[in-house]
């Protein structure tokens, strides 16, 4: 699959045949790993179930699932190719998001963030967490500080991701993809993510691009392909966070009132 493009992943994730293969146990909404397309050469993807949805609070309007496709059609439309393709489709447990699978099925995904000892923190990453284990030993949390994970931590704040842990971040040869983007695009400041690293730092030129490009795409057609997705009020509040990134030219900081990191942090 190295050669398709994410149009033709898009179309196969749409059309294809899709069997299940197992269940996501430490899924907190009935996650399903499904093959999709030829039984010969398939392809994996995650299906999420509308279905098995649980009710948020601070989510009340619309679906999860909905907010992972309107994540993909944001990410796709700057340029960030940050989140994999998905789509909404009928599948085992009814309707719900599809999405490409990245990285692998067994053993251990290269960390880009990590929990480790004061003292074990690996060269060039920056921490962004200082805490104790239940013992009192000291530990930290750091990110890797290199440029893909840093257009994911641009991409997390036009998104207002407010779940943002370290085991969401897959790297894709020269890209790192960011997974589970259910509770994304609420209109309420809510962003919670441990990519703090460049907080409050100038936004590198190809992301600034990125948030342009963005932000074009919203004034010509996007806006009213994420009505079908989000609120209007929603898609607005979209809209104000890129010009607002855009006009100021710095990753945003942490805000009072809101955890700033999720825990587990992974």
């Amino acid at each position: 699959m190295p050669t398709d493009t994410d149009a033709d992943i898009v179309e196969l994730l749409t059309s294809g045949n899709l069997t299940p293969v197992g269940r996501i146990v430490d899924s907190s909404n009935g996650a399903l790993l499904c093959s999709v397309g030829d039984a010969d050469d398939p392809v994996l993807a995650i299906h999420k179930p509308e279905a098995s949805e649980r009710p948020l609070w601070d989510f009340p309007d619309g679906t999860l699932v909905a907010r992972e496709r309107a994540a993909y059609l944001v990410s796709d439309a700057g340029g960030f190719d940050v989140v994999p393709p998905t789509v909404l489709r009928d599948g085992p447990l009814g309707q719900g998001s599809v999405q490409l699978w990245v990285g692998p099925v067994e053993g251990v995904q290269e960390p880009l963030v990590d929990v480790t000892p004061a003292d074990a923190v690996r060269e060039g990453w920056v921490v962004v967490l200082e805490g104790e284990t239940p013992a009192g030993r000291p530990v930290v949390v750091s990110h890797s500080p290199e440029p893909a994970l840093r257009t994911v931590a641009v991409l997390d704040a036009v998104l207002n991701n407010s779940d943002r842990k370290g085991g969401h971040l897959l790297r894709d040869g020269p890209v790192v993809r960011g997974c589970d983007h259910g509770v994304s695009l609420g209109v309420e400041p809510k962003l919670r993510t441990v990519l703090w690293g460049w907080a409050g730092q100038e936004v590198p030129q190809e992301d600034l691009t990125r948030l342009g490009t963005l932000l074009v795409a919203l004034e010509n057609g996007l806006a009213t392909e994420l009505e079908a997705l989000l609120t209007r009020t929603e898609v607005r509040a979209l809209a104000e966070r890129t010009a607002s990134l855009l006009r100021t030219g710095r990753h945003p900081l942490p805000q009072p009132g809101w955890p700033a990191i999720p825990w587990p942090a992974l």
